[in-house]
């Protein structure tokens, strides 16, 4: 959706330019020109002139308040399924600039489980969604189907089977657990008929301005386990809300989910 944010503030500034032109110079040709008549705007000051402010608008709100994203992919299954679309909140981490999303007004640090949008350093103009794990100065070990933070393995409560239906339906079978997050405890799904090496086990100190993130789906996720650290940088902002949850295989519209919030 880069495309999308590159186009938002390409059209903003346009319109806005040309309506900050017609109100200091233009205008006052015209009715300089027209004399008794009354003057006739040309058509790209009259469109430019009632876009600009809904343009403006949808780029403060988009950028510094929240955000729609639609989940591709099935890496945070069951917390979040293919073909949910959810809000994400853009002032939690600080208030970013469009397109470069360089920060310039600090606001807060992600927190241990927040489920945080993110452009990952190998991909960076896609975005991704993932569980903060670790923090700054953290050691994170995974072995065993088991996460350990600074040396503390996490507990986990089986809750039963994962059944899915739709897109989701390869992911029936698996075990479907709560995980014991510290103060975010929240499901995770997690395969016994998958090949061991790719559970991505090891051992990670997070550096300093950088973030272990991992998916809820544990054994059909891309994330630090692979590529390594999130930088603060790269943050988007803070999921919270599922505002609607499409999967045409599924039979539409998923009304149970429309407005859950995300644990």
């Amino acid at each position: 959706m880069r495309w999308f944010e590159i186009a938002l503030v390409a059209l903003t500034l346009f319109t806005g330019a040309v309506w900050l032109l017609d109100k200091l110079y233009l205008a006052k040709r015209r009715a300089a020109r027209a004399g008794l008549l009354e003057p006739t705007e040309p058509i790209v000051v009259d469109y430019a002139k009632a876009f600009f402010p809904v343009l403006a608008v949808v780029l403060c709100l988009r950028s510094f308040v929240a955000e729609p994203f639609r989940i591709p992919s099935g890496s945070m299954i069951p917390t979040l399924l293919i073909g949910d679309f959810i809000l994400v909140n853009k002032f939690a981490y600080g208030l970013r600039l469009p397109i470069t999303n360089q920060k310039f007004i600090g606001t807060g640090e992600p927190k241990r489980g927040d489920v945080v949008v993110f452009r990952p350093p190998q991909h960076p103009d896609e975005d991704w969604i993932k569980r903060v794990i670790g923090l700054p100065g953290d050691t994170i070990a995974y072995r065993n189907d088991t996460v350990y933070v600074n040396g503390e393995p996490l507990q986990y409560r089986m809750v039963g089977r994962y059944v899915g239906n739709g897109q989701e339906t390869d992911e029936s079978g698996a075990r479907l657990l709560t995980e014991q997050l510290p103060g975010r405890p929240h499901p995770v799904l997690e395969r016994d008929d998958r090949p061991y090496f790719v559970q991505g086990e090891g051992q990670w100190t997070v550096p300093a301005g950088n973030y272990f993130v991992m998916g809820d789906n544990r054994d059909n996720s891309e994330d630090s386990r692979f590529w390594g650290f999130l930088p603060e940088a790269d943050l988007r902002g803070k999921a919270f809300l599922i505002w609607m949850s499409w999967d045409r295989s599924a039979g539409g519209v998923n009304f149970d989910r429309i407005g859950s919030r995300i644990p």
